[in-house]
């Protein structure tokens, strides 16, 4: 079984990126993330292409922001719209929704950004975050966190841990949040399967920061231990990065029990460039 993550930032504009990926990769079960579409306007959009490729569809919309989604071929019972008891900013936001795929509970997830360590935006972000912890915990035995968790989880993880001082993402805080979920037995697959590769799935847009292989890894799939024990392959699909109209984020790719296209590697191609030297390069926002 195949299953993907992926962060789209507008499902609408990823259209002609979205659809040919679908029939290359060919994935069970697809997490989508910032969809930025109502669940009726996703449905007139894509529902008869998906059903045509064999997709059931669970759906968490809004108007304009946020949005998350889950496309499964192998079975999509129990669905949960929303992080039940979750934080809302001020009001609960499309962030959340869960099924069971093939005997899996999946949850595709849009964490909240944060914005900066000192905002009201922050302390909404850890709160739902240890919402989202409880609901893990109390939920079946199997079960895969999939999506853009807007964590770093480590510096190695960052194209330079000197560019990120004072921003979020890689605050203590943060990264206590997530270590919390992998307390539960969650295990960082692609980390797991790469511990000392250089692997990123988020590029800004602006400088050059993807074609520099400038770049962050905060898009995650947590996978409970029987799970985490099935992976046969865990990589980063560069490949959707490339060329004309792509997301800032890149799927992040997990096979259990068989890996079709081989253990090809957590980047696909290679990275585009050296590391930086520290401090040599600087995040776009603040140039």
């Amino acid at each position: 079984m195949r299953i993907a993550t992926w962060n789209v930032n507008s499902v609408k504009q990823r259209v002609p990126r979205l659809l040919p990926w679908l029939d290359q990769r060919k994935p069970d079960v697809v997490c989508l993330q910032e969809t930025k579409l109502a669940d009726d306007a996703f449905t007139a959009l894509l529902g008869d292409e998906l059903a045509g490729r064999g997709y059931e569809v669970a759906l968490n919309g809004e108007l304009q922001w946020n949005g998350v989604a889950i496309l499964s071929k192998v079975g999509l019972d129990d669905v949960v719209v929303g992080l039940p008891g979750a934080p809302g900013f001020p009001h609960p936001e499309a962030r959340a929704v869960s099924a069971t795929c093939g005997g899996i509970r999946v949850h595709s997830l849009y964490v909240p950004n944060g914005r900066t360590p000192d905002s009201d935006h922050y302390k909404y972000k850890l709160a739902w975050l240890t919402t989202l912890r409880d609901v893990v915990e109390q939920g079946p035995t199997d079960v895969l966190v999939c999506g853009d968790i807007n964590i770093a989880p480590a510096d190695a993880d960052l194209f330079d841990p000197e560019a990120y001082i004072g921003q979020t993402h890689v605050t203590a805080p943060e990264r206590q949040a997530l270590a919390d979920l992998h307390a539960l037995g969650l295990r960082d697959v692609v980390r797991e399967r790469w511990p000392n590769e250089r692997v990123f799935t988020y590029w800004d847009y602006r400088a050059g920061m993807f074609h520099k292989d400038l770049g962050m890894r905060i898009d995650l799939q947590l996978a409970s231990g029987a799970v985490a024990d099935r992976v046969k392959a865990a990589w980063v699909d560069r490949l959707a990065r490339k060329g004309t109209g792509p997301s800032d984020h890149a799927p992040v790719m997990v096979d259990l029990d068989d890996a079709p296209d081989g253990d090809i590697g957590p980047m696909v191609p290679p990275p585009s460039a050296k590391p930086a030297k520290k401090g040599s390069a600087k995040l776009p926002q603040g140039q």
